[in-house]
């Protein structure tokens, strides 16, 4: 079961498969791991002791970050992110970014999201221009009510963690640079993956 993978000089952390979204684009889709990895699907999602126990058998020389990002949507498990971000900071001083979608509000309505201070970044997947494109690409099971609260979810993090926002650069170039203005009009970084 792989928990921990590498990509570059960054530490990953895969800790669910589950997903509100099936995106069109998704490398699950088409592939069992990332980047040389070994498969990212869990038999079983490990308990949070579990993952303690095998970050501290890890070598953490060399790495510039952690991130949680893995073969499913990372806030899936909020509460176990936010207390896997503390202990890594008490192990260990590398920055932490959290992948997400941005759909945690949906997923758990009663999240708080001053929690989201435990990390140092969050990259919210943007993805799209409008709802209706969005929903296309994301196939959210939460329907149009997704994009806006994305959105929200942005806006709302920014009190508490710096924020980025991401596209995948299968979007036709009209929509990646309509992102490009979401972005500035949020005040926050747009990456193109």
């Amino acid at each position: 079961m792989t928990i921990f993978y590498r990509i570059y000089d960054n530490l990953y952390v895969n800790i669910t498969n589950k997903c509100p979204c099936e995106c069109v684009f998704c490398v699950r889709r088409c592939s069992d791991g990332v980047h040389g990895s070994q498969s990212l699907w869990l038999d079983r999602e490990p308990d949070i002791r579990e993952i303690k126990a095998e970050f501290d058998r890890l070598d953490l020389g060399g790495l510039a970050g952690i991130v949680f990002c893995g073969f499913g949507e990372p806030m899936e498990r909020a509460s176990d992110i936010i207390e896997l971000c503390r202990y890594f900071k008490s192990k260990w001083s590398l920055p932490i970014r959290i992948n997400t979608n941005g759909l945690v509000r949906l997923i758990h309505p009663g999240f708080d999201m001053q929690d989201l201070s435990e990390a140092d970044s969050v990259s919210v997947s943007l993805n799209a221009d409008d709802a209706e494109e969005y929903l296309r690409l994301t196939r959210s099971r939460f329907g149009l009510r997704s994009y806006g609260a994305m959105l929200d979810f942005a806006r709302d993090a920014k009190k508490y963690v710096r924020v980025g926002f991401s596209v995948v650069g299968v979007l036709e170039p009209w929509r990646i640079e309509n992102c490009r203005k979401i972005a500035e009009e949020f005040g926050v970084p747009l990456r193109v993956r």
